[in-house]
């Protein structure tokens, strides 16, 4: 295993590779946090870097992380230990924002050119949001605040992420790891140890209803879907919210009863074999017998920690669903 890690200068005219100490962890979320490379370099009379410089990394020539320093520390030896954000990082700005007839993936875009940020390949996200206003929001929120109106109207989920310095929009199932008859899979061999856990206790709704203050005839709507087995089995948790102008209830009840009528499944593996394939957003297949539930099927990545060390590459990976995702 190669592993490159190249710092800019201040001004950005000039690249060091320099002594890297220990190890390099690459972590990723899968949404409302940014990308980050911690690492440790040795200080010498020529290594000249500040907030704001580049910082890229490779692995035996493939690209995984670009970003910029946003943190260094310093003790009393000669080591400066470094905290480096990829582009998501702007995405912590505050604004307020207005905006009628767009889709989430048009949203982006539009943050991406006010905020200078490079954007890459973009899929549609085809919902169009009527109107909109984000006030005193940060641009995370915003954007996941358009995913979850597209997902609970569609049930089309959409991950955001930097791709070595590419804004990237893509559906779900475009993130499966792999290639038909050759995805990424994780099984009892794979690692050291891993975690289970199933809950109704997040995110679980067997019964959905909405409501709608119609203007025009004084009264409110009401719609109400529900699973009266499950209801049976787990009780009433109920999920309301109330609905804007051009919103189809029926139609959105219906996709959200599908959507949260089922258990949460979490599961943790931790010290797999690396795979720089793998981020926050990624769907890989699970091959395991976990007693009440044995799973061969996509789960998704929530968040991935990537640690380079001494020619090794491991991965502690954080995962969620294997039936439904939402």
């Amino acid at each position: 295993m190669s592993v490159e890690l190249m710092i800019g200068d201040g001004t950005g005219t000039k690249l060091y590779l320099p002594a890297v100490e220990e190890e390099i962890v690459w972590t990723t979320e899968r949404k409302g946090v940014p990308g980050q490379l911690n690492f440790k370099v040795l200080e010498d009379d020529i290594l000249d870097f500040g907030e704001g410089s580049m910082v890229s990394m490779r692995e035996n020539g493939q690209d995984v992380f670009f970003g910029f320093v946003f943190k260094q520390k310093k003790a009393k030896e000669p080591v400066i230990t470094v905290t480096a954000y990829d582009q998501l990082r702007y995405l912590k700005n505050k604004d307020t924002i207005v905006y009628e007839n767009q889709t989430a993936d048009q949203l982006v875009q539009m943050i991406a050119a006010n905020y200078s940020l490079i954007a890459g390949p973009m899929e549609h996200t085809n919902y169009v949001i009527e109107s909109r206003v984000e006030e005193n929001t940060s641009l995370f929120e915003m954007i996941q605040n358009a995913f979850d109106l597209t997902l609970t109207n569609t049930g089309e989920m959409f991950v955001l992420y930097d791709d070595f310095g590419k804004l990237t929009l893509k559906n779900l199932s475009s993130m499966m790891v792999g290639s038909p008859g050759a995805w990424l899979m994780f099984d009892e061999e794979t690692g050291e140890n891993y975690e289970y856990t199933s809950s109704i206790d997040d995110n679980t709704y067997n019964k959905i209803k909405l409501t709608y203050d119609n203007d025009s005839t004084g009264l409110r709507e009401v719609y109400v879907t529900q699973d009266s087995v499950n209801i049976g089995k787990w009780g009433i948790l109920q999920y309301f919210d109330t609905l804007k102008k051009g919103e189809n209830g029926q139609a959105k009840a219906e996709a959200l009863l599908k959507l949260y009528n089922r258990k949460t499944r979490g599961l943790k593996l931790t010290k797999v074999l690396g795979d720089n394939r793998v981020r926050a957003g990624s769907m890989i297949v699970v091959n395991l017998d976990l007693g009440d539930w044995k799973v061969r099927n996509f789960m998704l990545v929530e968040s991935c920690k990537h640690t380079y060390r001494e020619g090794e590459h491991w991965m502690d990976i954080t995962l969620r669903g294997g039936e439904e995702i939402g």
